[in-house]
């Protein structure tokens, strides 16, 4: 892929935003028609998830919605849910951020021209990592006008990606996860959406990836790559057994995700920007490091 960052049902509620609205489904799974006058920008009313479980600081720039992931059956931490309207909140164990995504898709209103989506602990900066280092982060969160300048030059805004030097994509996964999952992904896509399946090979053969499921994103290519995303799960959901993963294996559908965004990018030839973010809590990275390195060398857990 050329480097063309720079250039090329629980609740009945009423959608967020205003009037009663559900997000078309693309008449062809998959398509990504740059030239549809739906692309055209008619204004730019963005609105960017941050999908939670718990009470957390939030930006207070409008530009941001937090969601409580997970929400059904749960008491309220004072954020809407991923429970109303058309949903898979029962699912965000194995969904994880997706539920959030699921429900934008389904239920945000029509007038909103730009979907995105972040983390409670994830956000999106302009700013570069050794400002992000050295200042607060809270006061470097994107902006409202920051978002609107980007989305006006790029189909899609994505976070840097995450290099792993040593592995592949394919081989981080299979060492990290159950490798029969990402197989049997591959062969989804190669019956149903076989003009994609170079690209998915050409994205697993890469050391580096867009993680976390963070986006901004036009609309219609929101709705179009949801559609495409999640009739792939559904259908890898019908055909493994997770049954015996542990917590951490069960959120399954979430990593898998995270490389089918790529996916999507390279085959629709997508133009986007690439900003930094920031991780709002300490993270360890020694361990981050040995971990990774453990499972580089030893196979990972599903190795036996």
């Amino acid at each position: 892929m050329n480097n063309n960052q720079e250039n090329n049902k629980e609740n009945n509620s009423q959608p967020v935003g205003g009037t009663d609205y559900k997000a078309e489904e693309s008449s062809q799974r998959g398509t990504c028609d740059k030239s549809n006058p739906k692309f055209t920008r008619n204004g730019c009313n963005i609105m960017l998830l941050v999908a939670t479980h718990k009470v957390y600081w939030m930006p207070e720039d409008d530009l941001y919605l937090p969601v409580h992931a997970g929400k059904i059956n749960k008491e309220s931490i004072g954020y809407i849910g991923d429970d109303t309207g058309d949903n898979i909140s029962l699912k965000n164990r194995n969904y994880c951020e997706l539920s959030c995504m699921y429900w934008a898709w389904k239920n945000l209103d029509k007038n909103v021209s730009h979907v995105g989506l972040a983390h409670y602990r994830r956000h999106f900066s302009i700013k570069n990592k050794f400002q992000i280092l050295l200042g607060s982060k809270k006061d470097m969160v994107l902006t409202k006008n920051q978002a609107k300048k980007l989305v006006a030059e790029y189909d899609l805004i994505l976070p840097k990606k995450r290099n792993y030097f040593i592995e592949t994509n394919q081989s981080h996964y299979n060492h990290a996860h159950n490798e029969k999952d990402l197989l049997k992904t591959r062969e989804i896509i190669l019956s149903d959406f076989p003009e994609y399946i170079n690209a998915f090979d050409t994205v697993m053969e890469r050391t580096s990836a867009h993680m976390f499921n963070m986006f901004i994103m036009k609309r219609e290519l929101f709705n179009n790559y949801c559609s495409w995303l999640f009739f792939i799960l559904e259908k890898l959901e019908k055909q493994i057994d997770i049954s015996k993963y542990n917590n951490y294996e069960s959120r399954v559908f979430g990593y898998i995700s995270e490389l089918l965004m790529d996916v999507y990018v390279e085959q629709n030839n997508l133009s986007y920007k690439e900003i930094s973010f920031m991780f709002m809590d300490k993270q360890n990275w020694f361990k981050k490091i040995s971990d990774f390195l453990k499972r580089k060398f030893t196979g990972g857990p599903f190795s036996k």
